[in-house]
């Protein structure tokens, strides 16, 4: 799947789960699979756990975090 499929799996709206970016639709946020993943769960469980997850969500979710990242900028100050 090419990166824009996946990132359009994941969704933001103010009305749900307090705009956090989530997956699908499926209140479940892209922090929580981050973070259960980051907490040693394997994506097996996780699939497991949350049975309306595929795995393009998770990739999606990995993506998503991944171009935030890419987007930062530190600026230097000079004091």
């Amino acid at each position: 799947m090419d990166k824009e499929k996946l990132l359009s799996r994941i969704e933001i709206n103010p009305d749900v789960m307090v705009g956090k970016p989530i997956i699908r639709g499926l209140r479940i946020t892209v922090e929580h699979v981050l973070q259960s993943l980051s907490a040693g769960l394997k994506v097996e469980e996780l699939l497991e756990e949350y049975p309306d997850l595929e795995s393009d969500d998770i990739r999606a979710a990995l993506l998503y975090a991944a171009e935030r990242v890419n987007e930062e900028q530190i600026y230097k100050i000079s004091v």
